[in-house]
């Protein structure tokens, strides 16, 4: 049986994977969704990795799953505890020692989303609706409300503090109708950080709440 551990994005609320979870567990595995102090002014990436430390509770057959943000955390969770994989989905991959506040001109993700938006016809300007809800649909939406909240500034200027990546196996998944980090992007960016091939499924950023199956199976299959 895999623990499979699911780090959300920005805002750090567990709710994002309240549709793949369940699919996991009813394929016989453990699934643990992390709830992040995003709201917290205090609690840096440190502090995220202990919360996702804690839940993983020693060594385990664990698979950490980071969506967006949820990157920066990934690595230094792996560098304190033995894992079975990672895998990244829309999720931005640190170089070590980068900041997420950096990472956005590192990468060129701006300049990315803008070109993509002009290329497909819609608007370059960033909005809620148009990058992350325009594949969600509308209940859904609505449900995880409640759930939001504001991500602290402090995740973004502390630098992600790992030395090198683990050795073992690192998954990255790219949502073909990403409009926050277009698919082209991030297979680049897997490529040149990771020398990782992303696997491309149907969804946009927020995949676990758009196409949930088809998330949920793709981890299923890297088992």
């Amino acid at each position: 049986m895999t623990h499979f551990v699911l780090i959300p994005g920005a805002g750090g609320t567990g709710w994002y994977w309240s549709r793949v979870l369940p699919m996991l567990t009813a394929a016989g595995h453990e699934a643990t969704a992390i709830d992040l102090p995003a709201d917290d002014p205090m609690a840096g990436l440190v502090a995220y990795a202990d919360r996702v430390v804690a839940a993983i509770d020693g060594p385990t057959d664990s698979v950490v799953v980071a969506m967006s943000l949820g990157g920066f955390t990934a690595p230094l969770v792996a560098a304190r505890v033995p894992l079975r994989m990672l895998v990244f989905v829309n999720a931005m991959i640190p170089l070590p020692g980068e900041t997420a506040g950096a990472w956005w001109e590192n990468t060129g993700s701006d300049a990315a989303r803008t070109e993509a938006a002009k290329a497909a016809g819609y608007d370059p300007g960033f909005d809620l609706d148009t990058y992350f809800l325009h594949d969600v649909a509308p209940e859904v939406a609505a449900e995880g409300e409640q759930y939001q909240r504001p991500e602290g500034d402090i995740v973004f200027g502390e630098p992600c503090a790992f030395t090198a990546w683990p050795a073992i196996p690192i998954q990255v998944i790219a949502g073909r109708d990403d409009r926050f980090f277009p698919v082209g992007f991030q297979q680049r960016v897997a490529r040149e950080r990771l020398g990782v091939e992303a696997d491309v499924l149907p969804g946009g950023h927020l995949m676990a709440l758009s196409q949930p199956r088809a998330l949920a199976d793709q981890l299923l299959r890297y088992l």
